[in-house]
């Protein structure tokens, strides 16, 4: 199911990067993909969050449609609000590796960047006991993101003139 899912999610966000928002019809959608039309609810509701910067509108019924728009936000507060009120005091790995994906989706990081972040808070490398990885991992992500938004201010002062 995930490979589906990742399929409309790719083919949604191809349209994203063509026009500011996209509108469609979610029983069309589904007979593009040949699945169930809460397949594609599914991907609208753990893909396209407000938290990934993602808004979207919808109105079911005959003349219903979804509306799907990318919130543009800058590098530095999306990265303060992952990390203030996105990260919580647990993450399980592929909620952190999602989180890394729309920070290099969003430009906020390198590629470079993203592939430590994702070697760092691996299961494979914390070396915690299996119940406590999750709060370790979030907090390494939490350090991490906290040194890249510092960098960040670093840089654009130092462009700026003002440090």
């Amino acid at each position: 199911m995930s490979i589906l899912s990742d399929h409309i999610e790719a083919f949604i966000k191809s349209m994203l990067e063509e026009m500011a928002q996209v509108e469609m019809q979610r029983g069309e959608l589904a007979r593009r993909f040949g699945c169930a039309p809460s397949q594609i609810n599914y991907v609208l509701s753990t893909r396209f969050t407000p938290n990934l910067g993602y808004y979207i509108e919808s109105k079911r019924g005959g003349g219903g449609y979804i509306r799907i728009m990318r919130i543009d936000m800058n590098k530095d507060a999306y990265v303060m609000e992952l990390v203030n009120e996105v990260i919580a005091e647990s993450l399980r790995e592929q909620q952190a590796r999602s989180l890394i994906a729309q920070l290099y989706e969003k430009r906020a990081v390198t590629l470079g960047e993203a592939r430590l972040m994702m070697a760092a808070i691996s299961d494979k490398v914390l070396p915690a006991p299996q119940e406590n990885r999750d709060a370790v991992r979030a907090g390494i992500l939490k350090n991490m993101l906290l040194a890249l938004a510092n960098e960040m201010s670093r840089k654009e002062a130092t462009e700026h003139g003002t440090m």
